[in-house]
C-alpha cells in the first residue's frame, strides 16, 4: 500500500526545547536545527517515512504528524522504501 503523498510534520515552536533529540533519532534526516532560534525545524518533510520516532522521543511533545498511514513494517511500503533508498 502506498501513501502517495508527503507526511505533514509540524514542530511547535513554543513547545520545542531545542534538545535536538529529534534531529539525532530521525533515520532520514528530516529535521534541521536553527542555531539562532535554538529550535528544531522540519527541513526535509518529503523524506519522512512516518516511523514516528521523533514524536515518541520528544520530551515536550512538540512534534505532530498528519496525512500518513501508520504501517508497523514501514519498510514494506513501496513509497517509504523509495524514500529510504537514498539513505542506504
Amino acid at each position: 500500500m502506498s501513501t502517495g503523498s508527503t507526511v505533514e510534520i509540524k514542530v511547535h515552536d513554543q513547545a520545542c526545547r531545542g534538545c535536538e533529540m529529534c534531529v539525532d533519532i530521525c533515520p532520514t534526516k528530516v529535521f534541521d536545527f536553527d542555531e539562532e532560534k535554538r529550535l528544531c525545524t522540519v527541513g526535509h518533510a518529503e523524506d519522512c517515512i512516518a516511523c514516528l520516532s521523533c514524536a515518541y522521543i520528544c520530551p515536550s511533545g512538540a512534534i505532530t504528524h498528519d496525512n500518513y498511514h501508520q504501517v508497523k513494517n514501514f519498510y514494506r511500503d513501496l513509497e517509504f522504501s523509495k524514500r529510504m533508498g537514498k539513505f542506504l
